[in-house]
């Protein structure tokens, strides 16, 4: 493996094979709310609950090769310097069923500016279609079965945060299953 760019104290490491990595963007829902929602995720049964962070998805896992780092790693660094902090607010609980077996908590203030990080985001070296149109959540069960789905919707809909966004993160996929962040790029439209 090489190594590349050490951040937060990690390397980011690279396939040897095919010299490619799995990132991907996200808001990082911080304590004491990250805690609560990792555990609510482990009570529903969902087996990702200790392999996720929780957060909200700004560029969905995408594979990149490790020679475009430094590039990918200025891109986001200038995405942060353009945009400014926001608030973020969650409150209760939605679903995408039947079209995927997700639950998730709601944003409910803050969803335009998410809309609008995402896009920029997106953009140059990690330009890429979505899948699905982009609805900004936290999701809490994920490919369970429909009791605990419902189960997941019902005892998440009291749930309730807010907090400053004033990063996002870049993860990388291990080879273990787990994301784990590995650079923050904070907002500061006045550099």
């Amino acid at each position: 493996m090489k190594p590349s760019m050490p951040t937060m104290g990690v390397p980011i490491t690279v396939d040897p094979e095919g010299d490619q990595l799995t990132i991907g963007v996200a808001v990082e829902v911080p304590r004491p709310w990250a805690h609560q929602l990792q555990a609510a995720r482990e009570r529903f049964g969902d087996p990702l609950a200790r392999a996720i962070p929780a957060h909200l998805t700004l560029l969905p896992p995408t594979a990149v090769p490790g020679v475009a780092l430094d590039v990918i790693v200025d891109h986001l660094d200038q995405v942060g310097r353009s945009l400014a902090p926001f608030e973020l607010v969650l409150a209760g609980t939605d679903t995408f069923r039947p079209v995927s077996p997700v639950v998730f908590v709601r944003v409910q203030e803050g969803g335009a500016a998410c809309d609008r990080l995402q896009r920029v985001v997106r953009t140059g070296p990690l330009s890429r279609d979505l899948t699905f149109p982009f609805h900004p959540h936290v999701t809490v069960a994920h490919h369970l079965d429909d009791d605990a789905l419902d189960r997941a919707a019902k005892e998440m809909a009291a749930f309730s945060a807010a907090f400053d966004v004033v990063d996002f993160v870049l993860y990388e996929h291990g080879t273990d299953g787990v994301w784990r962040p590995r650079r923050r790029f904070g907002f500061d439209p006045t550099s």
